[in-house]
């Protein structure tokens, strides 16, 4: 046992520092993102602390466990821990967080609770990745979901109320099947409940009642790492959002969909994920073409971008599902590296909305020349998109090929067929970001116009894209420093299945 409690400081301290933000005067717009920004580089801080000085790399079991009893009645703890798994994701969530807030500078209208509900989503998102308790990470889980709709609905575009109504829909409903199997794993087979993940680890159940639960929980987490046909909230809330919301939507919101297969649906129900594999690699490898074919059609720029992370996606449902060393470590620096990249192509696109004030590709053109640093920094982060070789995209989604080859689960023709398609969509996936740099950057279109003069990126900017830039190549050229945080958590896991 750990006696500071790391991890309930970094859970609440956003949340509660958040709360303050009201205390502050009405019009005080710089003072207040400066403290926001603070409060996450103290948290971001405190995090990396904890990890560097009290977190052993080479042991898989759950480290920095705190466990405090809260509901006596219910059983109910306040348990926190983390491992492996979810290092990088806590980590992610830090360093994407604290750029999002510095780049929500054009935020002026009602500040403060903008501010705060950055924070709070900043406290449900560490809280979810690091929670030990079934029913603490769905709490978590929800308090997720209010800050996203109340940033959506109040500084949206256009379409705002229908976006997040839709968003609401979508993922309230869902988290109602996780819910369900929540508390189906909880109360099962004993007369007090059992909320604990490492108590639930070691459970069996009969094969129907878990195939029901794998299906409650997939549900849940297919609509929030879009899983297609659950995908269709996330192009309107991303066409909507303001892109500071954007940046954590896709950088942090859709991974936790991604973590939540891998941590319940993998740890606990074993027998139940080496059913569904088979079909769900079929629907990754769907998915990739399906996405990348449709982002191709897309003339808001924004959505364009959300269906190539859509597309993206389905790389880590194929490394989940191959059930492979190198499979699953891929799909999470996946995980990792999609986060950096989905984040800086959204900050992108919204700074260069704020420039220009145009979504639509065809009304776009020229701007290469009036805007040098955009377009040098967008050119490299959609190559980054497109996995070239060098960036983090190509070394997760190389991995993820390997795993699904050397796979033991599966045929050699399946295997053949999967990595057919899959090698399509990384066909198609350069085509929908070259033609989308081609429609922005290129032609003559802004010379036509008078007053056509443009402002660069300025120092905020250009700081907050190289901040992104920086980890996407560090990655890229020396992936084994997320290995070693995965591979002895990623040994564990498999070992159920063998």
């Amino acid at each position: 046992m750990n006696f500071f409690p790391w991890l309930t400081i970094v859970v609440v301290f956003p949340i509660s520092a958040g709360s303050l933000i009201f205390l502050f005067p009405h019009r005080g717009n710089k003072v207040i993102r400066w403290y926001t920004i603070w409060i996450c580089l103290m948290n971001l801080l405190i995090t990396t602390y904890a990890f560097c000085y009290h977190f052993q790399l080479d042991d898989p079991l759950i480290q920095l466990t705190e466990n405090y009893k809260w509901i006596q009645f219910l059983d109910f703890y306040w348990r926190f821990g983390i491992d492996g798994l979810s290092i990088g994701p806590i980590l992610l969530t830090g360093f994407i967080t604290t750029l999002a807030t510095l780049a929500a500078q054009p935020v002026t209208r009602e500040s403060r609770l903008f501010h705060f509900l950055m924070l709070a989503m900043y406290s449900g998102q560490i809280g979810s990745f690091s929670s030990q308790d079934i029913l603490l990470f769905f709490i978590m889980w929800e308090l997720e979901l209010i800050p996203v709709y109340l940033l959506l609905s109040m500084w949206g575009g256009k379409k705002r109320l229908y976006s997040a109504t839709k968003f609401i829909l979508y993922t309230a409903g869902s988290s109602i099947f996780l819910l369900m199997g929540v508390l189906g794993i909880g109360l099962y087979g004993s007369n007090e409940p059992t909320l604990n993940f490492e108590t639930s680890a070691n459970q069996s159940y009969p094969v129907a009642l878990e195939i029901i639960f794998y299906i409650g929980f997939l549900i849940a987490f297919a609509v929030k790492s879009p899983i297609i046909p659950l995908h269709t909230w996330l192009p309107d809330t991303h066409g909507e959002a303001h892109y500071s919301t954007c940046m954590l939507l896709a950088g942090i919101l859709l991974k936790m969909g991604a973590y939540g297969l891998v941590r319940i649906n993998m740890e606990l129900l074993p027998h139940a994920h080496s059913l569904f594999s088979p079909w769900l690699i079929l629907l990754g490898a769907i998915q990739i073409i399906y996405a990348a074919s449709t982002s191709l059609g897309q003339r808001n720029l924004k959505k364009r971008i959300a269906y190539s992370s859509v597309s993206h996606m389905g790389f880590i449902i194929i490394g989940i599902c191959s059930i492979s060393d190198m499979g699953l470590n891929g799909a999470i620096l996946q995980i990792i590296s999609h986060g950096f990249i989905g984040a800086a192509l959204f900050f992108l696109a919204g700074t260069s909305y704020d420039r220009i004030r145009l979504y639509y590709l065809d009304e776009m053109g020229g701007m290469a020349i009036p805007m040098p640093k955009i377009f040098t920094v967008f050119s490299i982060l959609s190559m980054a998109s497109l996995a070239l070789p060098g960036m983090s995209g190509f070394v997760a989604e190389l991995i993820v090929f390997f795993g699904i080859i050397t796979s033991q689960k599966y045929l050699l023709m399946t295997k053949i067929l999967i990595t057919f398609v899959m090698a399509i969509g990384m066909i198609l996936t350069p085509i929908y970001s070259l033609s989308m740099l081609r429609q922005m950057f290129y032609g003559y279109k802004f010379f036509n116009k008078p007053n056509s003069f443009f402002f660069d990126s300025g120092p905020r900017e250009l700081f907050i894209s190289i901040s992104i830039l920086i980890p996407v190549i560090g990655i890229g050229i020396y992936p084994d420093f997320i290995f070693s945080l995965s591979v002895d958590k990623v040994e564990a896991i498999l070992s159920n299945f063998l």
